[in-house]
């Protein structure tokens, strides 16, 4: 996530900075330094405001899963996080789901391959 983006975010979610920081429990003086450019949005912070943009755009009765957007059989399916939690819309946000056939072992490698998916860009 880059500092366009986070700030695209905050206005979206009607946020002053201070409201952000307090909702992502940081200093304001971070989320300044985020949209600034000054600071790198570490990973849990991008997860964090994913998340909640999520839940504010795609209304609960109208979140598709990502098992059903991909057709996967039953036997991967069984083996992801994202099915064993019934989170198929936050796919993108669990860990150790079966995208592309295996595990991805970071945060930056996993959000890499989400961002060409079209459950994360539902949110893009």
């Amino acid at each position: 996530m880059n500092a366009t983006e986070f700030k695209t975010y905050r206005s979206e979610m009607k946020k002053s900075q201070l409201r952000m920081a307090h909702l992502l429990g940081v200093s304001l003086k971070a989320v300044q330094g985020y949209e600034q450019g000054w600071r790198n949005i570490p990973p849990s912070i991008e997860r964090q405001v994913l998340f909640l943009v999520c839940q504010l755009r795609i209304p609960s009765g109208e979140r598709k899963t990502c098992w059903e957007a991909r057709n996967c059989p039953h036997q991967k399916k069984a083996q992801c996080p994202a099915y064993e939690f019934k989170v198929g819309h936050l796919c993108w946000f669990v860990n150790g789901t079966l995208c592309d056939g295996k595990p991805q072992q970071s945060w930056e490698k996993k959000i890499e391959t989400c961002r060409k998916c079209e459950m994360l860009e539902l949110l893009m």
